[in-house]
């Protein structure tokens, strides 16, 4: 494991990082001995230093939840980061491109809580008792260090990639309806570029709720009422730029779009 003083360094580089839209050079090239363990210290240390300027948080994000990006980054769970109110875009807003670095779009579902979820031991139903409704949402990626190379302990050091979300579309009571059949077409200008059915997080999207809220126990932290948890993606990272338009059909529980400028 990482010195404090080094885990300090790197959350004090990655604030300036998310200040000057400069990524820094990949953790892992500098540190190959980093864990995962490293990663989530790093990601606390830059949540309280972000805090500290009046960042107030609102939820947290689930990612790496399909089975296709698991294999692909060599890890058999999801990760997680932080969502600040700043994060927190709605339906038809215009985002500001170099806001960001490589930003890239994901389809997501947001659920909001109404009350606490508290791990060890939290269930799948837990997660559908405490939740208030369950909306559709765009996930923009970001990167405060350096794509080419980078792991999943770059990628949790780096709050877990995000960026911002768009909050829109209809929003439905989780029982309702089976949120596993919840599909979504994505376009960037007129054209459709990804598509995909809820099920490929997990098997359920609320999967990843409960797992966050019992691997988060394990530091004293719990899933608390009013929260917004971005619950994964079930479509690919879709590049975009400033000049595009994204639009997100998710059918009856309807629409999102933001244009980057």
């Amino acid at each position: 494991m990482l010195d404090k003083l080094t885990i300090s360094q790197i959350a004090d580089e990655l604030v300036d990082a998310g200040r000057t839209r400069t990524p820094i050079t990949r953790l892992t090239a500098r540190y190959p001995e980093m864990t995962v363990e490293d990663s989530y210290r790093v990601q606390s240390l830059w949540q309280q230093r972000s805090e500290a300027t009046g960042r107030r948080l609102a939820g947290r994000k689930i990612g790496l939840t399909s089975r296709a990006m698991q294999l692909a980054t060599g890890i058999t769970e999801p990760d997680y980061g932080i969502i600040f109110d700043d994060m927190v875009l709605e339906s038809g807003c215009t985002v500001q491109w170099d806001r960001f670095t490589n930003p890239r779009v994901e389809v997501e579902l947001a659920f909001v809580l109404n009350r606490d979820i508290t791990g060890p031991g939290a269930t799948i139903f837990d997660v559908l008792d405490a939740t208030d409704y369950v909306v559709p949402a765009l996930e923009i990626l970001d990167s405060r260090i350096e794509m080419d190379g980078r792991t999943i302990v770059d990628t949790i050091s780096d709050n877990a990639a995000m960026g911002a979300m768009v909050l829109g579309g209809n929003p439905v009571r989780p029982r309702d309806i089976d949120l596993r059949w919840v599909s979504a077409i994505l376009y960037k200008n007129q054209t459709v570029e990804e598509t995909g059915v809820a099920a490929g997080v997990l098997g359920h999207p609320a999967a990843g709720v409960h797992w966050l809220a019992n691997k988060i126990a394990a530091h004293g932290a719990g899933l608390k009422g009013g929260e917004i948890i971005l619950a994964g993606s079930f479509t690919r990272p879709m590049p975009v730029n400033a000049g595009d338009t994204v639009f997100a059909d998710y059918g009856k529980l309807g629409t999102i779009t933001c244009r980057f400028d």
